[in-house]
Order: C-alpha cells, then sequence, then structure tokens
C-alpha cells in the first residue's frame, strides 16, 4: 500500500522528464564515444548518465534538495570506480583516461537531468561533447609536432633483439651501457621474437633524454655478435 500512497503523477511526470533528458544527453554523449570505437561507448554512458539521474531523482522526492546534494556526492565518488575501470596500463603507457573522463562527466549531465536541472544537463553535454569534438583537431596537431627530447616528459625504451641464448648477457651489459650513460632503468621485459631470438626492453626512469647519447648505447649494442638489432623509441601515450 505505501507504493500507491508514494504514487504521484505530477512527481512521476517530474521523474520522467528527467530520466529522459539524461538517456537522450547520455545517449549523444555516448554516440561519440561509439562512433571513435572507445572502451566506454552508446550504451556505457548512457547507463552512466541514467544511474546519476535517478539516484538524485529519487533523492530529491524523497528527502528534497539537501538529500540531493549528498546522494550527487556519493555520485561523483562511486564514478571513480567506474572510471578506473577503463583505465588500462602496459608497456609503459596508460590508456583510457579521456574515456574514463568521458564517463564522469555523462554523470554529471545525469545528476544535473535528475535534479531537474535540464538547461544545465544540456549545456554541461555540449561541453562534454565539445571537449571531446573541437579539441581533437588541437591534441592532433600538437601530437604530430616533433618530440624535443631534453625538455618534453615521455616514457622512453629501449630494445634489443638477440639470440635467445645470450639474452642474460646481453641484458647485464644493456643495463651496464644504460646507467654508465646516466639512464638508469625501471623495467626490463624479455619477450619471444623470431627462430631463436628475442626482445629485450628496457624502460628508462628518466622523462626526458639526450637523443645522440642514447644513439651511442644503440650503436655499442649493435656492434655486439649477438645482437641483431637495436633501437630506443619514445611515447607519450596517456
Amino acid at each position: 500500500m505505501e507504493a500507491l500512497n508514494n504514487l504521484n503523477i505530477q512527481s512521476l511526470l517530474d521523474s520522467f522528464i528527467s530520466l529522459s533528458t539524461a538517456f537522450i544527453l547520455g545517449a549523444a554523449i555516448g554516440l561519440e564515444r561509439q562512433y571513435r570505437q572507445r572502451t566506454a561507448g552508446l550504451r556505457t554512458n548512457v547507463l552512466v548518465a541514467l544511474g546519476a539521474a535517478v539516484f538524485v531523482d529519487m533523492a530529491n522526492r524523497l528527502t528534497g534538495h539537501d538529500g540531493a546534494v549528498h546522494v550527487t556526492a556519493y555520485v561523483v565518488s562511486g564514478i571513480g570506480f567506474l572510471g578506473a575501470g577503463v583505465i588500462m596500463k602496459g608497456d609503459g603507457n596508460v590508456r583510457g583516461l579521456n574515456t574514463a573522463a568521458t564517463l564522469w562527466g555523462a554523470a554529471a549531465v545525469g545528476a544535473c537531468a535528475g535534479a531537474d536541472l535540464i538547461a544545465e544537463a544540456v549545456l554541461a553535454a555540449l561541453f562534454v561533447l565539445a571537449g571531446n569534438t573541437l579539441l581533437r583537431p588541437v591534441v592532433n596537431a600538437i601530437n604530430r609536432r616533433p618530440i624535443d627530447d631534453e625538455t618534453s616528459e615521455a616514457t622512453y625504451s629501449v630494445c634489443v633483439i638477440c639470440d635467445r641464448q645470450h639474452q642474460q648477457d646481453i641484458r647485464d651489459q644493456l643495463e651496464s651501457l644504460l646507467e654508465t650513460a646516466n639512464y638508469p632503468a625501471g623495467d626490463f621485459d624479455i619477450r619471444p621474437f623470431v627462430q631463436n631470438e628475442v626482445q629485450i626492453f628496457a624502460i628508462l626512469l628518466s622523462t626526458s633524454i639526450d637523443s645522440e647519447e642514447l644513439d651511442r648505447v644503440v650503436e655499442k649494442l649493435i656492434s655486439l655478435n649477438s645482437v641483431s638489432q637495436a633501437f630506443w623509441s619514445p611515447s607519450t601515450i596517456d
């Protein structure tokens, strides 16, 4: 019977408007993400926006605006766990930060819709979409510029391809050469390559380097009999 007592056509219509707004704006954000084949696409962003709207709308109905403020705070902290799930780290690179930030923005849009701030929800959705679309050419233009090795902060790695039977000796010499050049390695990764060869990756601790110094290290590695290839490379993917 309590459910019948809580039934209010005007409140139900208000909830319908809030959830419809969250659905439509979440879908708009998700479509852009789905088009670019991101981890969290159309359905994820819609569900995040809807979930945030439901919680805030429910708090509005049960306890008024004070309760909605508290629930919104929980939504902001709780969405962090979902965002962490789409962030991946590997090969010295971190991916998914933009996707996680988009989910956070979708939750904010949903929270605004749930709080009956429809105009603010639309405005927030427009800004989230602008951040993912209008800023993309700027980011691409910056990423196409040559990296300034001495001033940029990036992840640098040295790769050596050598005979499998000499991998330990080559790894030791690689570590020694890097330490001599004052570029200590934070981690080593050995992977199988073709036939009897392996790849040895050394991830440097330094975030800026002198390219000529690393070139000299690579030249010394290539001069070793058991080494077929050696090179270094930067990475600024985040």
